[in-house]
């Protein structure tokens, strides 16, 4: 089972990076962040956090493509989607490929943190 206290981030804005990791910092959680979908890929040890916040728009990729794929390699950590760019189709899909909370850009930290605090009690 994944380590409780640690939470992956995905995203490729470096303020959003700083500030998830600092927030998660205050609520108790390491995180280990990456700011492009192929730096998260290429981690590969996926067992070792208890979730995923990613963010739907990378750099010249969907976050939800990159979830897809994790499911095919047989990777089904819980994911919190990010995203600035809100809408129906989007949200849609999204929520269709497997999220634990869907959060619009900007978004109150209690509303990140209790998704996280649930997932990590899960894996307790």
């Amino acid at each position: 089972m994944g380590n409780r206290n640690v939470v992956f981030v995905v995203d490729d804005d470096l303020g959003t990076l700083k500030g998830l990791k600092r927030l998660l910092r205050e609520h108790g959680y390491d995180s280990i962040v990456f700011s492009s979908a192929e730096e998260f890929q290429n981690h590969g040890d996926f067992e070792s956090a208890c979730c995923v916040v990613l963010d739907i728009d990378l750099n010249n990729e969907s976050g939800i493509d990159l979830r897809h794929r994790l499911r095919a390699a047989g990777i089904s950590l819980p994911v919190i989607y990010i995203t600035a760019n809100d809408c129906p189709a989007v949200r849609m899909a999204a929520i269709e490929s497997g999220c634990i909370a869907y959060l619009t850009k900007p978004f109150r930290a209690k509303s990140l943190i209790e998704p996280i605090d649930k997932v990590a009690a899960r894996a307790a």
